[in-house]
Parts: structure tokens; C-alpha cells; sequence
């Protein structure tokens, strides 16, 4: 019997301790900033889940920075789902989402650059998004001594999203909170 596929799909609210759990495992390894489950709750509807059966066995966020970059951030993936493209799936579902919503960029920082740049991501100076860098690394305890990577793709969503709006049809991204 074949195993169950892993099926991605918008977070909810109920999903936050889990998601909370999966992040604390990654977060132990040394891959990841802590989290509160209480800005997981929140934001729940901001991240993908990949979910095998009822585990889930994946998570990132898309989290806005500004009206024009969205960030990968939070990508966990369970130790036992690892190498098999969960990341890469969820990735490229928060790419999708984010040139639905007009993003012109996505970003990502992390101590794993090969992991994104096989993904369509380069290496940029951390001030070329100034938008995390204010948002996040200037209240971080380890501001300038992070050893993240700041990597970023561009996106085609900014077209669309300026073509919905000559239309009338507007929507825009969710304020980072």
C-alpha cells in the first residue's frame, strides 16, 4: 500500500499548536528564529501546511513586509518528510500565492542558500531589503550577527496585480502586522 500524499492547503487557526511544534523542532536544529504560538495564531492563515493523512508534515508563511515583497519565512519541514520536496512544494505554492496577490519580490534568509538559489533565489546584501530590516533584524538579538543569507526571486505578479487594478479589480496584499 502506497503512503499517503502530501496535500498542501491554507492554515487555520486549530492548526497553530502544530505548526508551533514543527517550528520548535526546526528551531532546536538551528534553523530557524523562535516563534510565540501566539503570533502563529494570528498569522495562521498566512501559512501553507503540507499535510500527510492528518499530520501535518510541513509549514512556511507568507509573510508581507511591504506592498511589494512577501517573505518565505518559517519553513519547517518534518525531520522524517525531509528529501522529498515538501520545502520545495511549499515554496513554489507561496511563490504562486504570492504573484497572485502582486508581490514584485519574495525573499527569504536562511543558513541554507543552495536550498533557494535551485529555486530561481540569489544572494543579495541583507540591505537590499530594507523592508525585513526594519521590520524584523533591528529588533533581533542577533541584528548583524545573524550568519543568515538574504536571497530573493522576482515576480511576475506585480504585472497582474497593476492589470487587475485598470480593471477594477483590486487586492491587495495583507499589511504586515
Amino acid at each position: 500500500m502506497s503512503p499517503l500524499p502530501v496535500v498542501l492547503r491554507t492554515g487555520e487557526t486549530a492548526d497553530a499548536r502544530r505548526i508551533h511544534a514543527l517550528i520548535a523542532a526546526n528551531l532546536e536544529e538551528g534553523h530557524l528564529l523562535p516563534r510565540t504560538l501566539g503570533e502563529i495564531t494570528v498569522h495562521a492563515s498566512r501559512f501553507v501546511v503540507a499535510t500527510r493523512g492528518r499530520r501535518i508534515v510541513g509549514c512556511a508563511e507568507l509573510a508581507p513586509l511591504s506592498p511589494q515583497v512577501a517573505e518565505v519565512r518559517s519553513l519547517a519541514v518534518d525531520r522524517s518528510e525531509r528529501g522529498h520536496g515538501v520545502g520545495t512544494t511549499i515554496v513554489d505554492e507561496l511563490r504562486r500565492r504570492a504573484e497572485r496577490d502582486g508581490f514584485a519580490g519574495l525573499c527569504a534568509f536562511t543558513h541554507s542558500p543552495a536550498y533557494f538559489t535551485h529555486m530561481g533565489f540569489s544572494i543579495v546584501p541583507h540591505g537590499w531589503i530594507m523592508e525585513k530590516v526594519h521590520t524584523d533584524c533591528v529588533r533581533c538579538p542577533l541584528f548583524r550577527h545573524c550568519g543568515q543569507y538574504a536571497m530573493v526571486v522576482p515576480l511576475d505578479g506585480a504585472a497582474r496585480a497593476a492589470a487587475r487594478a485598470s480593471s477594477g479589480q483590486v487586492h491587495a496584499a495583507a499589511p504586515c502586522a
